[in-house]
């Protein structure tokens, strides 16, 4: 972290969904910076000693915990809110699980599995996978977002216009994020750090991760995004290119069904040539493989693909 942020917000002022009403734990100014500590995203629940019957035994009213809310002077509903993510400080431990009934194909994996990973937390490198394979990591933020202007309280689980569990794995240090403002002040939270993710996060969990972060923020008067949008420092897949990509896909009118067709024949492939369960290969393919839209334009069929890097396993 940056050694002089202006404030520091410590993991036990966290609270569970969104709630404009929530009183501010911390009221900074535009250009202030802030220390963060987070909750892993099990709120505590899981540990570096945890077995698979905890997974079974989650209270889900705690999951997905977020530090704040932070009151930030002068942001008016119609601003933005400009949020530069300065540093993550890894914990060094983590955690994937299949979680039954969450996840792109739960209806196929609907018994509970749990990998706990370790690593330098001062040299965030990579992690081993049991004894498959190693996972290059680049820590970032899952959960990120300003309080929405509709009272009550709202799930921290699905992601909106203002941000929240957005789980886009270049929200990494360096990136500038704009936030649409709905309330005086913002009132931001964040949480739910992973030291790695794929796009997509298919099993439902990445390396779920508790980490330190610091955050600056600088208040921009209207603009007004439509939802959130962000800048990278640099290229933002560069750490997984070196050997190249193996590559599933699925084809037809559906892109849910598309999306479930590539994981489950990149969990056949790897299975198949790594000797790994389905079940480890649908955690590893949400840790560190990418889905995407190949081709939305030639009706009816799409095209979605599934990227999974060669040096894991190299």
């Amino acid at each position: 972290m940056p050694s002089n942020p202006t404030y520091t917000i410590h993991k036990h002022d966290h609270h569970i969904g969104w709630d404009n009403a929530l009183p501010p734990k911390l009221t900074v100014g535009s250009g202030d910076s802030v220390a963060f500590e987070t909750v892993d995203s099990s709120g505590g629940q899981l540990s570096p000693g945890s077995t698979v019957a905890d997974v079974q035994t989650l209270d889900f009213g705690k999951v997905n915990p977020v530090t704040g809310p932070v009151r930030v002077d002068g942001a008016e509903p119609g601003d933005t809110l400009k949020v530069t993510i300065l540093s993550l400080t890894p914990s060094g431990w983590g955690w994937t699980a299949n979680i039954p009934g969450f996840g792109l194909l739960a209806d196929q994996f609907t018994e509970p599995a749990l990998n706990l990973w370790s690593y330098d937390a001062d040299a965030p490198g990579s992690s081993m996978f049991g004894g498959h394979g190693r996972v290059p990591l680049k820590p970032f933020i899952g959960t990120i977002g300003v309080a929405p202007g509709e009272a009550g309280q709202h799930s921290i689980v699905p992601p909106r216009r203002v941000g929240g569990n957005m789980d886009i794995r270049d929200l990494s240090a360096g990136t500038e994020l704009y936030l649409p403002v709905e309330v005086s002040g913002a009132l931001f939270s964040v949480g739910d750090t992973h030291a790695v993710q794929g796009d997509g996060e298919v099993c439902g969990t990445a390396i779920e991760s508790p980490m330190d972060v610091a955050l600056k923020f600088e208040v921009i008067k209207g603009e007004d995004p439509t939802f959130p949008w962000y800048r990278t420092a640099g290229p933002v897949s560069r750490h997984l290119d070196e050997k190249g990509y193996d590559v599933t896909t699925g084809i037809g009118e559906d892109l849910m069904e598309g999306a479930r067709a590539a994981v489950s024949g990149m969990i056949d492939l790897l299975s198949g040539r790594h000797g790994l369960s389905a079940m480890e290969a649908y955690m590893l393919c949400s840790v560190c493989g990418d889905l995407r839209i190949s081709e939305i334009v030639d009706q009816p069929n799409w095209v979605v693909s599934f990227y999974f890097p060669r040096l894991v396993f190299e």
